[in-house]
């Protein structure tokens, strides 16, 4: 069964995306959102952890918040807007947001 897991809460300031990172299945997929996309900084280490968790084609940001954080997505990041974001929920058989 494939979820969709939803962060909104910045990297730097909690355990949140790790701990989801150690859970995510092989056909899970991670929608950063709100302060979440600061994982996709340039450098970082949240961003180095993305990468290497192997997420190509599964991992997603809202667009809207990394225009508003002028945060551009790497190649290995697919930005939704929220049409877009709606249908990911609908594609996966369930959603679990990281509250």
């Amino acid at each position: 069964m494939s979820t969709l897991h939803v962060i909104s809460h910045s990297p730097f300031g909690d355990n949140r995306l790790a701990s989801c990172l150690r859970l995510l299945g092989a056909q899970d997929g991670l929608l950063l959102c709100g302060d979440a996309v600061y994982a996709l900084q340039p450098g970082s280490e949240s961003l180095a952890t993305l990468q290497a968790s192997n997420l190509q084609g599964r991992l997603f940001a809202l667009e809207e918040d990394l225009q508003a954080r002028a945060i551009h997505a790497d190649e290995d990041t697919r930005a939704v807007d929220y049409p877009a974001f709606v249908a990911l929920s609908l594609d996966f058989d369930k959603v679990n947001s990281w509250l």
